[in-house]
């Protein structure tokens, strides 16, 4: 082994706290209004949700996928269509419109980007405009969390983690270099422990209504 590699053996991650999306209070509280902005736009909060975990699956974000899914989780989505989200194609559980959503998750998230003229195709066939810019705005956020987490190497908090270990480890997912010194850690996860408080009467209207619908 060359000094090099015993020098890269020694390196570890250290006070990654201090670079957290949350330790720039000022540009956290624009990119948080943003994001419910974003969210909270037709189509619906759950299939948006969706998108995003999705989008983080293929950028390998396993920090954005424990928080995507478990906040699908805290909104009341089954856990059985919950961890379908890796196998979508082959699930009778999502709507055509709903995969072609996913689809262009898959997509939008890699890289380089793989979306072609089929994938603008189906989205016009299911969705109007303004539902589009929400599903690519959606996926646009993903790739900066996903980026951002990721070279941080944010250390996800331990409830989103537990939560994660137990419902999606058997779908293949672990934590990877998301974890680390309590001090390092996340609080919680960004939705906190009432998700649809946080998110306001209009989200409940609009998430409900989506249920009703399916």
């Amino acid at each position: 082994m060359s000094s090099t590699d015993n020098r890269a053996a020694k390196v570890s991650f250290d006070n990654r706290q201090n670079w957290d999306l949350d330790a720039w209070p000022k540009m956290y509280r624009k990119l948080k209004k943003l994001q419910m902005m974003i969210f909270m736009s037709p189509p619906e909060i759950e299939l948006n949700m969706m998108t995003f975990t999705v989008a983080s699956m293929v950028a390998g974000c396993s920090h954005c996928q424990a928080h995507g899914a478990y906040g699908l989780d805290k909104f009341g989505l089954p856990m059985e269509k919950i961890q379908a989200l890796w196998s979508f194609e082959t699930s009778n559980l999502f709507a055509n419109r709903e995969k072609v959503a996913l689809r262009l998750a898959i997509a939008g998230g890699a890289s380089p980007n793989a979306v072609g003229p089929q994938h603008h195709a189906e989205l016009r066939e299911h969705f109007n405009d303004a539902e589009a810019r929400t599903l690519i705005s959606v996926i646009a956020l993903s790739g900066f969390m996903n980026r951002y987490n990721d070279t941080v190497a944010t250390v996800t908090d331990a409830e989103s983690r537990d939560w994660a270990n137990t419902h999606l480890s058997g779908l293949g997912w672990n934590i990877d270099k998301h974890v680390g010194a309590e001090h390092e850690q996340r609080k919680g996860h960004p939705l906190g422990s009432r998700p649809l408080a946080l998110f306001g009467v209009k989200a409940l209207l609009a998430f409900n209504r989506f249920k009703v619908g399916k």
